[in-house]
């Protein structure tokens, strides 16, 4: 058997991605597109929804909410890379096994070679953790189905 990527959490792990790309899209269109070429008056008014006091500096207030818009744009990238980075790690595991043992990573080991197994946060979050003489295997539930019956195989193991 094999570890397959949970569909679950792929679609929503890529409409979180679609989400946060979009909104650095749009913050970024404000920053560097429509903010820059609009009327100061005309920008306070569309965005306080009032017209300007007498007196306000209104290119000081346009600068203000440019830079706002470029660093909401950056922080809705930088939440888009972290998601997709982090879905892009879960769905590079390869996790494989039989009756003799398992590969991860691509390296083979038999089931004599887990040395600890950590179920601890099994019942809670669907966590496994397994270890050997130097490395060690997280594997989620939650990430990957199979993995339950990754843990049966762990809990049959003579």
């Amino acid at each position: 058997m094999k570890l397959k990527l949970n569909r679950e959490f792929l679609v929503r792990h890529l409409f979180a991605f679609a989400v946060f790309a979009a909104l650095g899209g749009w913050f970024g269109f404000d920053a560097l597109v429509r903010y820059p070429a609009a009327d100061a008056a005309a920008l306070y008014k569309a965005i306080e929804g009032s017209e300007p006091a007498k007196g306000t500096d209104l290119e000081s207030f346009k600068r203000g909410k440019i830079a706002t818009q470029r660093v909401f744009a950056i922080l809705a990238l930088l939440a888009a890379a972290g998601v997709g980075i982090h879905l892009a790690a879960v769905a590079l595991v390869r996790v494989d096994w039989d009756d003799a043992g398992f590969s991860a990573g691509g390296v083979k080991r038999q089931w004599a070679d887990v040395a600890s197994v950590d179920d601890s946060l099994w019942e809670k979050k669907g966590v496994l953790r397994l270890s050997g003489e130097g490395w060690k295997l997280t594997l989620d539930a939650w990430h990957h189905t199979g993995v339950k019956e990754f843990f049966k195989k762990i809990q049959d193991r003579g």
